[in-house]
């Protein structure tokens, strides 16, 4: 056998191979989207602000070929500017937050990321654990301090001395209501890998 066939029969092969490989990867996600729907399970996504829970969630929403609800997003295209809401008072935005909760809970097999402080009331646990596998996204302080975007988040708008007041008083909270604790140290695909590592 020549060297020209040699080499085309190789690269058939690495073709073959790689087809093989994708097609396994399309029916592992496959299966992981089976399985939430089979146990009706909603993926949902905590963390302080900035952490990455909107990011990872399209993405993984995206490769699991199911919705996706950011809470905040919902919230502002029912009832209006967060910012706004805030005005009339952080107990007042709760109330429309656990409102929200509760609505986007009835959804079954979806991606959810929350608010920040959505782990603040026992009731939003509860209502999101009922039909959700809650996952903690735990970022370093120190990457989100670099990098997070204070405009439009009304905790912030003292500055970001004021996250790291918020994310002390509240990491045991998202460590305690959570299923599954997970670490975000910068590569977002590992962190996609183990929530779906952990569904099938």
């Amino acid at each position: 056998m020549g060297a020209s066939a040699v080499r085309q029969r190789g690269i058939y092969r690495q073709k073959r191979e790689g087809d093989y490989t994708g097609s396994k990867r399309g029916e592992r996600m496959q299966t992981v989207k089976e399985r939430m729907r089979m146990k009706q399970k909603n993926i949902v996504l905590t963390g302080i602000m900035g952490c990455g829970k909107t990011t990872i969630g399209r993405m993984l929403a995206d490769k699991l070929s199911v919705e996706f609800v950011d809470l905040d997003e919902y919230i502002e295209k029912k009832w209006g500017s967060i910012t706004e809401l805030f005005k009339k008072g952080e107990e007042y935005f709760r109330d429309i937050e656990s409102q929200a909760v509760r609505e986007i809970s009835k959804k079954k097999g979806i991606v959810i990321a929350t608010g920040g402080g959505v782990v603040k009331r026992d009731e939003n646990v509860a209502v999101l654990k009922r039909n959700g596998v809650i996952f903690f996204i735990d970022r370093p302080l120190e990457n989100i301090l670099s990098d997070v975007d204070i405009s439009g988040r009304p905790l912030l708008e003292d500055g970001k001395e004021k996250l790291v007041r918020i994310f002390n008083e509240r990491y045991k909270l998202y460590k305690s209501t959570c299923d599954v604790h997970v670490k975000n140290t910068g590569d977002i695909q590992s962190v996609i890998s183990v929530i779906i590592g952990y569904l099938e």
